[in-house]
């Protein structure tokens, strides 16, 4: 006879409700469980029932024996457009995303402490009172770009591998995915997240949802490298590539569209929306980018650009929708795991200090799915 535990009701509605289940929807998609009568007292599950309920709704099985539910509020801001204060709480899917990049980070962290590789001179170099202009100088610096450097592009996608390649050898780790791990039944939505970065002294975490399109996806990743500057960590959803209501979010805005779109350049060269189009080729950014730094300088009405984004936008979805394959596995787990952080679990591995049951659980690759990886990613 299979053995019964108790359950706590508390935890279980808990459980129910950061799923984004009630009772009655959880039952009528999962009658086998029977969660109802969990509730009501009138049965218990068995352990293997407990461990299935615990995945259905992705909470870890050693919490559902906890007398009250976990404190799962997020240590830094998360801002969005059009709220005044930020907020430090969720959805589980990015907290889950958080967690797992968390614990990534705190691994490398000590890695390269322990190879006494020194911090990064620029993680926090500037302030809220930098000007625009010094920063971006700096960034580019740092970065080695030099003036037209987007020139060496043939398309503005190409922009954007071309910066995280470059954000990368500086020590930077970039990920991009648009679901929790390789679970694609977890999707994260780009209306709540567009990005976040962890920033720290030895290894800062840049997190793109891949859910996005490419265009928006550039201008977050400059947003997030302004915030490494800062030394600030921080989530964004940049609703129509807005910031929030913050003077520290404003900052990274103007410093992102500076960077992508220097104000002296458009300014001498713009004579109406008709150039966006013909503009975004010459920069290689997004016609979205050329349509809101012009709209920051005063050369088309908000309304203008809003106009323009959502029907860009919706040309974007449209054409995702049309398109059919899954896309080359190793090439999408490349950004979702990042070949840099991949190379120093490699290399960890290696040299004796993790196990490879220490490298697939950091990397969320397995067995010969991870080797094939290392060789098709890391190994050249």
């Amino acid at each position: 006879m299979a053995v019964t535990v108790p359950v706590n009701e508390n935890i279980i509605t808990w459980a129910l409700a950061r799923a984004g289940y009630d009772v009655t929807a959880f039952s009528r998609k999962y009658p086998n469980l029977k969660v109802d009568r969990w509730l009501h007292g009138e049965r218990q599950p068995t352990v293997k029932q407990l461990e299935d309920f615990s995945k259905k709704v992705h909470v870890p099985f050693g919490y559902l024996f906890l007398d009250e539910p976990p404190n799962e509020t997020i240590g830094f801001p998360f801002f969005r457009t059009g709220h005044l204060a930020p907020s430090y709480q969720v959805s589980p899917n990015v907290y889950d995303t958080i967690l797992d990049l968390s614990r990534r980070q705190d691994w490398l962290r000590e890695y390269l402490q322990q190879l006494e590789v020194e911090q990064l001179d620029y993680v926090g170099r500037f302030d809220i009172h930098t000007p625009v202009d010094r920063f971006v100088q700096d960034l580019r610096k740092t970065l080695n770009l030099r003036a037209g450097w987007t020139l060496a592009c043939q398309t503005w996608e190409d922009t954007l591998s071309l910066l995280i390649d470059a954000i990368e050898r500086i020590g930077i780790i970039v990920v991009q995915n648009g679901v929790v791990g390789n679970n694609t039944h977890r999707s994260i939505s780009v209306n709540e997240c567009r990005g976040f970065v962890l920033v720290d002294a030895y290894v800062p975490f840049l997190f793109l949802n891949n859910s996005d399109a490419k265009a928006a996806q550039l201008f977050t990743l400059v947003h997030e490298l302004a915030h490494v500057w800062l030394g600030q960590s921080a989530g964004f959803n940049q609703d129509q590539l807005l910031p929030a209501d913050d003077p520290i979010e404003s900052l990274c805005d103007r410093v992102a569209a500076e960077f992508l779109v220097p104000a002296s350049i458009l300014r001498n060269v713009w004579t109406g929306m008709e150039d966006i189009r013909l503009l975004s080729t010459r920069f290689k950014v997004s016609p979205v980018v050329i349509a809101r730094r012009a709209m920051d300088l005063g050369m088309i009405s908000k309304a203008q650009f809003f106009a323009f984004y959502d029907q860009y936008m919706e040309t974007v979805r449209t054409k995702k929708e049309q398109s059919s394959g899954g896309g080359d596995f190793y090439r999408t787990n490349k950004r979702r795991v990042s070949p840099i952080f991949a190379s120093y679990v490699d290399s960890a591995v290696k040299s004796g200090a993790i196990t490879y049951q220490d490298a697939f659980k950091l990397t969320g690759l397995y067995g010969d799915v991870y080797t094939k990886f290392i060789q098709n990613v890391v190994i050249k």
